[in-house]
């Protein structure tokens, strides 16, 4: 495999594809998990692929149980129990939070999305986006829910990274 896909700068394009894909779905959903698929193996599947300048591709992966709670054991127990074959390159996991900003004394809990990609080698990348107030939006305007205000940084959900970078680093026929 061509070793751009594995760039931070090919995990950020498709992070940010799936706070888009996410976003258009609306909050109040439950978790979504995406294979990372080097772009060049789909060119023959997909028409508009070779067209395309980002070298992942978002695979959903639809068959995720309905009883998967964001933050839930179960969901990290289903997510330690996956082995991506080799040809995917990478991971991505969304999920809603309740997220309290440590930094702020005395923050209350407020809802948010995690979005947690890997790719095989180190590259990994967690950002969040904050779900408006009632009040944010009023302010805003009417095309205030389109506006995705984001937040990164190294460290966050270490535990989830951890997760995932296991899906892809066990080997499938042990599973």
């Amino acid at each position: 495999m061509n070793d751009s896909i594995f760039s931070p700068q090919a995990l950020n394009k498709a992070m940010l594809e799936a706070v888009e894909f996410i976003h258009a779905e609306g909050w109040d959903a439950g978790p979504t998990l995406f294979a990372l698929v080097p772009t060049a193996m789909l060119v023959d599947t997909l028409n508009d692929a070779a067209e395309d300048d980002s070298p992942l591709t978002l695979v959903v992966q639809d068959n995720l149980p309905d009883n998967l709670l964001p933050g839930s054991e179960a969901l990290g127990d289903y997510v330690s129990r996956l082995a991506w074959p080799a040809e995917i390159a990478g991971a991505i996991l969304a999920q809603e939070i309740m997220f309290t900003d440590s930094a702020v004394q005395g923050a209350t809990p407020q809802p948010a999305r995690l979005f947690s990609g890997v790719v095989r080698g180190e590259t990994e990348l967690t950002l969040l986006q904050l779900r408006p107030t009632e009040e944010e939006l009023a302010e805003r305007g009417p095309f205030a829910e389109d506006e995705i205000e984001l937040r990164g940084g190294p460290g966050v959900a270490p535990g989830v990274i951890a997760a995932l970078r296991y899906t892809l680093e066990a080997d499938p026929e042990d599973m």
